[in-house]
């Protein structure tokens, strides 16, 4: 059977006629002319192998009709390649279509039958190769909304079952977007909150460009300078008249030339608290802020151990000529030194611009407190802070040592006052013993009360809701703090805040607990301080040098006469609101350079108001902060020769 034959079941047509010499060599350059591609060559026949394509013309130009049983193609390469292409279906199509042009429908002997016969078969071939190109084009498209819809279909033809594979580019791109979306609804609420105006109550005071300026000047540093001698310092009073003793006492070592040993902390003050500098301040902080400033040692050295040093206690509000004239030289000729007193023992103003700003340095960098105590006073404000809403520190000084100090007992019970007046005389180094109250009162120098200091918030316009921090110890007076809580009744203490096992260490020692305090109060929101007292003066200080945050420092001569007019109903609350707020629309912590006095008992304390020694102006072109400060120590030194 011939190839076309096989291609085609139906009987093939009979050769024409002619010389068998000429249909033998037709037949052979058609072949020749087309040669045998491996890869399309398909074996039908199952009889003996042909010799007119192995062998050549054998029979010496005789006639070499082929059989049934011969192939009309070479089988040999068939062979090569049968077990490696017969299962493909396109190729297996396009190897039978290949061969049946030549073969098929041969009518005619001449040479321009068979030229138009490949010449249809190529045409036709043509079209059948576009085609194939078309379905491939369409399969690839196909393919290609697969893989874009996530999921790519391998298909292996001797596998029985397809593999999935999903796209990791597609995931990867769905799991950004997911990150994408999970951050922006978890950061919304913050954004809400940033476009969000701040209520005016909670809103700092105006201060414009201002910064801390406590840099250490470089002519200023010390410098392998052998020590004048060793300075012993025993601060006196709290906690707080103790913290600004000791950085005066640290300015006063550099200004001697002195190597300072640890402070000692008063043991015999009112509170009675044992402990000592270390269990308060972190003093290897203390020790490596000032290293470069003032020789600082734990102990005095052996050789000076045994000596018995000389007490002095130095004049208060002393200038820096007063220690090189008058302590200086007792100071080298008895090598140690121990000064009894601490407080305000150095003038606020009239020193030279670096003692000023060591003073900062030693307050507000070196002086911090230990870790135990630092830790429990954020765990206080982060409650205090619960969804983020703001608070007050409440100064509220309605203690008893301080109401016994002033001879103040208003709104207070007769036993309870007269408590008050035995306490007084009881310390022989209270001076003032026999002290009119209600004149005391009228003339602004007693603690608000709490209802008073309950009255005055609401009248700045403070909601009911509002958290407020008690910054003070036991609120003297059995029913002192109901006024209060009915109208605030989230209020708090470090003892309400705090549970017991986190108490428990700093419960016997009231300087602790007052240093636990002194952190909620720099961190509020708002301070408000209803007594002069020292703590008020070194929180609010601390809070202008850290970017002047509101403190509010009520007018109590003017509230006291507006809170009597309201009782006695001269006015009504809405007067009262409108004058109290307008009394102090200016007092709320704003910058303002500290000015002297005439007498330095009646100067603004230095570390309530840190400008401009501590706080300097920023430059307008960013590069001229150093020249501001310049001509800021320039006009101190002025201020200093003249006096």
């Amino acid at each position: 059977m011939s190839v076309a034959g096989a291609i085609n079941p139906s009987p093939a047509a009979p050769v024409p006629a002619g010389p068998t010499t000429t249909t033998t060599r037709r037949r052979v350059d058609v072949v020749s002319e087309r040669p045998p591609d491996p890869c399309s060559t398909v074996n039908l026949s199952t009889g003996n192998e042909s010799t007119e394509l192995d062998g050549g013309d054998t029979s010496g130009g005789q006639d070499a009709a082929p059989s049934e049983g011969s192939s009309s193609t070479g089988s040999h390469y068939h062979h090569d390649h049968h077990h490696q292409f017969h299962n493909h279906l396109a190729i297996h199509y396009l190897s039978l279509r290949k061969f049946r042009s030549p073969f098929s429908q041969g009518r005619g002997g001449g040479s321009g039958s068979a030229v138009g016969l490949g010449f249809r078969s190529g045409k036709n071939d043509g079209r059948r190769i576009f085609g194939l190109l078309m379905a491939l084009v369409v399969a690839s498209v196909f393919l290609r909304v697969y893989l874009i819809g996530g999921v790519r279909v391998v298909d292996h033809a001797r596998l029985s079952e397809f593999v999935v594979v999903r796209s990791l580019r597609d995931d990867l791109s769905m799991a950004r977007r997911e990150v994408a979306e999970n951050q922006a609804s978890s950061h919304q609420p913050m954004r809400v909150l940033e476009k969000l105006p701040i209520p005016e109550i909670w809103q700092k005071p105006e201060s414009g460009q201002y910064r801390q300026c406590v840099a250490r000047p470089k002519n200023k540093t010390r410098l392998g300078q052998e020590t004048n001698g060793y300075l012993i310092v025993h601060a006196n009073g709290g906690l707080n008249q103790m913290r600004t003793g000791i950085c005066d006492m640290v300015a006063v070592a550099k200004i001697m030339n002195a190597t300072l040993v640890l402070p000692l902390l008063d043991h015999e003050s009112f509170w009675t608290d044992p402990s000592t500098f270390k269990d308060i301040f972190d003093w290897r902080n203390f020790m490596n802020v000032l290293k470069h400033d003032v020789d600082i040692v734990e102990y005095l050295p052996p050789e000076y151990a045994a000596m018995k040093p000389l007490l002095k206690a130095p004049v208060s509000w002393s200038k820096a000529s007063y220690y090189r004239s008058e302590m200086l030289p007792l100071l080298k000729r008895h090598k140690v030194l121990k000064f009894l007193l601490t407080d305000s023992r150095l003038a606020n103003n009239g020193l030279p611009p670096s003692i000023q700003r060591l003073r900062c340095r030693a307050n507000y960098k070196a002086l911090v407190y230990t870790k135990e105590i630092e830790d429990l006073g954020k765990v206080l404000v982060n409650r205090l802070r619960n969804n983020s809403e703001p608070y007050i520190a409440l100064h509220l000084r309605y203690e008893k040592d301080m109401l016994a100090f002033t001879g103040c007992n208003h709104n207070l019970t007769s036993e309870e006052a007269e408590d008050l007046r035995i306490m007084r005389y009881n310390f022989k180094h209270w001076k003032e013993k026999e002290i009119d109250s209600i004149e005391r009162r009228i003339q602004g120098g007693c603690p608000m009360s709490p209802r008073e200091a309950a009255i005055f918030l609401k009248a700045m316009g403070y909601p009911s809701s509002t958290t407020v921090y008690i910054v003070a110890g036991e609120i003297y007076g059995s029913k002192s703090m109901d006024a209060f809580r009915a109208e605030y009744p989230n209020v708090f203490s470090h003892s309400t805040l705090a549970t017991e096992e986190e108490l428990e260490p700093f419960s016997p020692y009231q300087n602790r607990l007052a240093a636990l305090d002194y952190i909620v109060a720099l961190e509020s929101d708002v301070f408000v301080y209803t007594y002069d007292g020292n703590m008020a003066k070194a929180v609010q200080g601390h809070r202008r040098f850290e970017g002047f945050r509101k403190s509010i420092n009520p007018d109590r001569l003017n509230f006291v006469r507006l809170i009597d007019h309201f009782d006695d109903g001269f006015i009504s609350w809405e007067e009262l609101a409108s004058e109290v707020k307008r009394l102090n629309r200016d007092r709320i912590g704003a910058p303002y350079a500290r000015q002297p006095a005439a007498l330095p008992r009646l100067e603004e304390n230095f570390y309530a108001n840190p400008q401009p020694d501590c706080i300097c102006t920023k430059s307008r072109f960013g590069s001229s902060g150093k020249k501001s400060s310049l001509r800021t120590e320039t006009k101190t030194r002025k201020k200093s020769a003249l006096r």
